[in-house]
């Protein structure tokens, strides 16, 4: 198959497009033909982009964990796919991902892709998407009539986000760039902050809970908008011990994971048209190391994609 690996640690310039072995899938496991990707430029740091669960290493790997695609076969105890069946969902960070023309994927990890979007837009949600859901209904288990500071409001988590608080009845502030506050209100939020000519911590006051997709000094500053009691949640990065006990607040890290029950909701959701995906661009699979390259230096709202069949095919239709 054709594939982007990456082998060595370091930036886009590691990503090579190449031919690869197709994944052996594992019992439990989907094999999935995939249409799309989402890429999160950062993957590229991670710890898991280049081992295996056990700590060894994985080296050529490849990356992209979000996939879109057709399911190709399935293997044991992998539930109630089919070949054919139209999936979504998240690949385990310590495998091989999805910017490859197949990707093996556990069933617990994929869920029936939303039927009203293309596999290029349902690319873009499990893994922000499932952040979003977890952080503001797993971990804090926000309820209607309560209130959230998102930092990012325009970004690949936060976009989703402020939708999702929105359709669950929270108040909703977000921060945003000059140029996405009106975009930021149109997803729903209550109030967005230009953080270049505002201070959020001077307009927003007493919030249930703030959810950090930035770190460093906006995560500092975010303490101070904290209820007593309130919650602050980081994607960013663990919060050193004492530290949200000296705010009067809760402080946690964690790291999405994939979650079927979870999909379903979300495809339920951006089927209502209550949750709609969102793009900053499309490459084709072969262009990726100029798709992390624009992710590293780019703002644009949403997520950037990696459009993997149709792309191929096309790039196999020219060299005729």
């Amino acid at each position: 198959m054709k594939a982007i690996r990456l082998h060595g640690r370091g930036g886009p310039e590691q990503l090579f497009f190449e031919d690869a072995p197709e994944p052996e899938a594992r019992a439990g496991d989907v094999l999935v033909r995939v249409y799309a990707t989402g890429i999160t430029p950062a993957e590229l740091t991670w710890d898991e982009t280049y081992q295996h669960a056990d700590g060894t290493p994985r080296i050529p790997s490849i990356p992209g964990h979000e996939v879109s695609g057709v399911v190709e076969s399935v293997t044991g105890a992998a539930g109630d796919f089919h070949r054919g069946d139209e999936v979504y969902g998240l690949a385990d960070f310590p495998r091989d991902g999805a910017a490859a023309e197949f990707v093996a994927v556990r069933a617990v990890n994929l869920a029936t892709k939303p039927r009203s979007i293309t596999h290029t837009q349902a690319a873009s949600l499990p893994l922000s998407a499932l952040t979003a859901w977890q952080a503001l209904f797993e971990h804090v288990q926000l309820v209607p009539g309560q209130s959230v500071l998102i930092h990012g409001g325009a970004g690949g988590v936060g976009s989703l986000a402020v939708q999702l608080a929105h359709w669950r009845g929270l108040r909703v502030i977000a921060t945003a760039s000059s140029r996405d506050v009106a975009f930021v209100r149109s997803l729903g939020a209550d109030d967005a902050i230009d953080y270049h000519a505002e201070r959020f911590e001077e307009k927003a006051r007493d919030v249930d809970m703030v959810l950090d997709t930035i770190g460093g000094d906006t995560r500092e500053r975010s303490w101070r908008v904290l209820r007593k009691g309130g919650v602050l949640v980081s994607l960013v990065s663990p919060i050193p011990p004492g530290v949200a006990d000296q705010h009067g607040a809760r402080g946690l890290f964690f790291i999405v994971n994939g979650n079927r029950a979870q999909l379903d909701r979300i495809s339920a959701l951006v089927d209502e048209g209550k949750l709609k995906p969102i793009i900053a661009e499309v490459f084709p699979l072969a262009r990726a190391r100029e798709a992390f390259e624009y992710g590293a230096g780019s703002h644009s709202p949403g997520k950037i994609i990696l459009e993997v069949n149709d792309s191929l095919s096309a790039a196999k239709l020219s060299t005729l």
